[in-house]
């Protein structure tokens, strides 16, 4: 075999071998980030995780879906936007913004939002969820003392509510009422909000025959996928028009990155908007 031959099975040899060297390293990379865990999701196994998991059918609004700054005329006054899922409102109807926290109330999360509410002099909306209402009833009371208002989130934040008969959707709906009257007698619930915003015609309907608006979102900073603190603060600080209902939680899992996000939009938000509880009419 002649010299020339030698040489150049050589450099064949050597370039297969580069070659299988950075598949290899870029087979571990991939792998390494998929097996990656997701920043933030630290919370205990043994809590109760509520939005941990994504709806089984996604209705939120996208960023592509909200209108631009330049383009969203603000909302008349008394006029809900219903243009939400089967008719649900997405707007205040005036040109204020509503914050709502769902899944609650948590005996960890639940007071540190309202002392941040409170030290900003902000009303809002929780939207809590039966079995917690009747585990924590103190948390109802000072929700209700200290003017906020209350929402219907269902029993055990069921996602598949829709499938179930009307009488059970009914049933649901009226034990997570009792049991936040119970906690508070006199308290209106005037709001209902489906768990993973998954509406149907009939929860709809049942609800308003209840007396109660159906209640979905403008802006949803997806915090229940523990996307940080800043990333937080940033969905809702850039997507917030006037007259949205924004959508976070102070419950349902680790809420440590929505609380520290909170400090530092409540007095963005106050700078740019007045920060409203949903009415609830009178008694």
């Amino acid at each position: 075999m002649s010299t020339t031959t030698i040489r150049g099975a050589g450099i064949v040899t050597l370039v297969l071998a580069a070659l299988l060297g950075s598949a290899f390293a870029l087979g571990r990379g991939l792998m390494a980030e998929m097996g990656a865990t997701p920043s933030g999701a630290t919370a205990n196994a043994n809590n109760t995780h509520y939005a941990d998991q994504p709806p089984a059918t996604d209705l939120s609004p996208t960023p592509s879906d909200s209108p631009s700054p330049s383009t969203s005329p603000s909302p008349r006054d008394g006029e809900p936007a219903s243009d939400g899922p089967y008719g649900s409102i997405t707007s205040t109807g005036s040109s204020r913004v509503a914050l709502t926290f769902d899944d609650g109330p948590d005996p960890q999360y639940t007071p540190q939002v309202l002392a941040l509410l409170k030290h900003y002099r902000v009303k809002a909306t929780f939207c809590v969820v039966g079995e917690n209402a009747a585990s924590h009833p103190g948390l109802i009371q000072a929700i209700v003392s200290e003017g906020h208002t209350l929402c219907n989130h269902s029993w055990d934040h069921d996602e598949n509510m829709g499938q179930r008969s009307r009488d059970a959707i009914r049933n649901d709906l009226l034990r997570t009422n009792e049991a936040i009257r119970a906690a508070a007698p006199k308290a209106r619930i005037v709001y209902y909000r489906q768990p993973g915003g998954n509406w149907t015609a009939p929860i709809v309907s049942i609800a308003e025959d209840m007396g109660m608006t159906s209640l979905h979102w403008a802006v949803d900073p997806a915090d229940w996928q523990m996307p940080g603190a800043k990333q937080i603060y940033t969905t809702v600080l850039t997507e917030t028009q006037p007259g949205a209902i924004v959508l976070m939680h102070d419950a349902g899992g680790d809420r440590a990155g929505t609380v520290e996000a909170l400090q530092h939009l409540l007095p963005e938000l106050l700078s740019q908007f007045q920060l409203e509880a949903l009415p609830t009419g009178t008694t």
